[in-house]
């Protein structure tokens, strides 16, 4: 699994929510986050971007 997807889905469990509730707050659809998790799609530049930057925000809401 690429390494910010296993972020994302660490981020998922430690949170305790679904694949359907984190597409919603990437603004992606469920079937796209679970092809990322099943390792059948890797998300695009773009998509990578805010993934990060989505992480690194709830980081600071965490270190806060």
């Amino acid at each position: 699994m690429d390494e910010l997807i296993e972020k994302l889905n660490n981020y998922r469990l430690e949170n305790r929510i679904t694949q359907q509730q984190l597409a919603q707050l990437l603004e992606v659809s469920f079937p796209t986050i679970n092809r990322w998790f099943n390792g059948k799609a890797m998300p695009r530049p773009i998509q990578r971007y805010h993934i990060e930057k989505f992480l690194a925000q709830k980081s600071k809401k965490v270190n806060a």
